[in-house]
């Protein structure tokens, strides 16, 4: 069965308990989730002993924040609408990911999972299929270099993604804007101090690998095939990751039904967990499996 068929035998009963959204449930994962950035944080704002150590720590807690923008761009963390995209919005920053291009490239993913001509994640190309190019990948050299372009382009450049509305393309064109902006504004703090390099531009370079693994599990050598249940993983992990990750390692369940808010994607994995076809024991494994498979 595929992921439409197991969906149709899921009683209307159940099918709005899944769907159902909680301010409460996405602001606590929210506090988690910035509190452990504070705590990490700290050290380096005070120059405590053995402050460096905490880096990398950070840099993995905000390189995560990106599966925040991700539900975000579903509206499913929280109830309210303004505030996913309040949320979508201010977390941008750290992430160089504007919101409203973002949210529209990725229905265009969800509508296109894995196709090689149409899903906007391929669109410079397939996965790492080298040793070489899975080292680069990881580096998150293309990433930082495509979305610098990116924004450069939709603030200056010439907006025609066929995913991007033409009545949206004023808005992401002010969003670019002021979003540079904000970094001139940033970068005119090391003028006086350093903090901005230890707090952000350090920790996001060396947290970025981390982040690029768990993505590549996604759907990295799953076969373009409409079956959300088998062109998407599942990757079984521990309760941290999943909570830091808000709880996108069920990621055939979010593409299944991507209105299930994260807290509710363990009660759809019961739903979904007999007809899963692509699935990881851990993203250790899963690495290893992905560079076995590449060869040199």
């Amino acid at each position: 069965m595929d992921h439409s068929a197991v969906l149709a035998t899921l009683s209307p009963r159940r099918k709005q308990f899944l769907t159902q959204r909680s301010n409460r449930a996405g602001l606590q994962r929210l506090v988690g989730h910035l509190a452990a950035i504070v705590v990490c944080a700290a050290p380096l704002v005070f120059g405590w002993r053995f402050a460096g150590a905490m880096v990398v720590p950070l840099g993995v807690l905000i390189a995560f924040l990106f599966t925040l923008s991700h539900e975000c761009t579903h509206s499913t963390p929280f109830r309210t609408p303004w505030l996913n995209d309040l949320v979508g919005h201010v977390i941008s920053v750290p992430l160089l990911l504007p919101f409203n291009w973002f949210r529209y490239f990725h229905f265009a993913h969800h509508k296109f999972t894995n196709d090689p001509k149409r899903d906007p994640e391929l669109e410079h190309g397939p996965r790492p299929a080298t040793r070489s190019e899975f080292l680069i990948y990881l580096s998150g050299w293309g990433y930082w270099r495509g979305m610098i372009c990116q924004i450069w382009r939709n603030a200056f450049g010439i907006i025609d993604a066929s995913y991007l509305p033409s009545r949206k393309h004023k808005l992401i064109r002010l969003e670019a804007r002021l979003l540079l902006l904000c970094y001139v504004g940033l970068c005119l703090t090391l003028l006086w101090s350093w903090l901005l390099i230890w707090l952000w531009i350090l920790p996001v370079l060396v947290g970025q690998p981390v982040l690029r693994l768990y993505l590549l599990a996604e759907h990295g050598h799953c076969p373009a095939v409409a079956n959300m249940l088998e062109n998407s993983r599942t990757t079984f992990t521990n309760r941290l990751v999943r909570f830091f990750a808000w709880n996108m390692p069920y990621h055939a369940e979010h593409h299944s039904h991507p209105n299930v808010p994260f807290y509710r994607l363990p009660d759809l994995h019961n739903d979904l967990s007999h007809h899963l076809v692509t699935t990881s024991p851990g993203y250790r494994a899963f690495g290893k499996d992905y560079m076995r498979r590449i060869g040199k």
